[in-house]
């Protein structure tokens, strides 16, 4: 464990905060930006959140990027009509799109799983778990049958996150008892301060500077990816991409 990497990576979360974390996810992550776009041309906030809950738990081993992946996900649906069931139709997308084509056998039971979840979910629900992303994310493991902490878990809670802040114009930050989404990236970074697992590392660090762990992703996340257009977004959007640059330096 190197104690003063970790004292600086604190200082600098601290200085950072909820309110940068805020700004990185909706003027950095493109991810957030087609959310917003799919939601305006949708103009049904029910059938967004149940399509982004869909896209979520099966945005894992992509054929691209994440960004692509979401990219493609929001022009498809901002130009569909829906005339069957989402999730019928949901699955045909998923067959023909380009940027998701691995496990496909798995990602379509997947669907399966969740489709009784969904179908009774309506609006005022989702403004309930919205409030209580805890107990969103306990059911969402208990339909999937899989742990809590799972990498595609906790990533969903992010994106149902977003997707109700978009909807519903309220910004409620996440629970700190949600996992940091697990992947090699922060696998690799977490290395640079200590050998202790990454997820009790980062809740760790969240509960000391007072930093929901998925916030802290929001943070780590446009720095340790290589995107060009997301570095140059961060210098444009954010008053303090300086200090967010110094912590791929330590």
């Amino acid at each position: 464990m190197n104690s003063e990497k970790i004292e600086k990576l604190k200082s600098i979360l601290k200085e950072l905060g909820i309110d940068t974390a805020r700004e990185l996810e909706e003027n950095v992550d493109l991810q957030y930006l087609y959310l917003k776009n799919l939601q305006k041309n949708l103009k049904d906030d029910e059938l967004f959140i149940k399509l982004v809950i869909l896209n979520a738990l099966v945005s894992y081993q992509l054929s691209s990027t994440g960004e692509l992946w979401w990219k493609e996900f929001s022009n498809y649906w901002s130009n569909k009509e829906i005339i069957d069931d989402i999730f019928k139709e949901y699955k045909d997308f998923l067959l023909n799109c380009k940027s998701n084509r691995r496990l496909l056998n798995i990602k379509m039971k997947r669907i399966d799983k969740i489709k009784p979840f969904l179908e009774n979910l309506n609006i005022e629900d989702i403004k309930k778990y919205y409030k209580n992303m805890n107990i969103f994310r306990n059911h969402i493991a208990n339909q999937l049958k899989t742990k809590k902490e799972s990498k595609t878990v906790v990533f969903t809670v992010k994106m149902f996150g977003y997707a109700s802040r978009i909807s519903f114009n309220n910004f409620i930050q996440y629970p700190m008892e949600i996992e940091i989404p697990k992947d090699s990236r922060i696998e690799k970074y977490t290395k640079k301060f200590t050998n202790e697992e990454p997820i009790k590392f980062w809740k760790k660090i969240g509960k000391e500077t007072n930093i929901p762990p998925l916030h802290i992703d929001s943070i780590l996340w446009p720095v340790l990816g290589k995107s060009y257009e997301v570095r140059e977004r961060l210098k444009k959007y954010c008053n303090k991409s300086d200090l967010i640059f110094k912590l791929v330096e330590l």
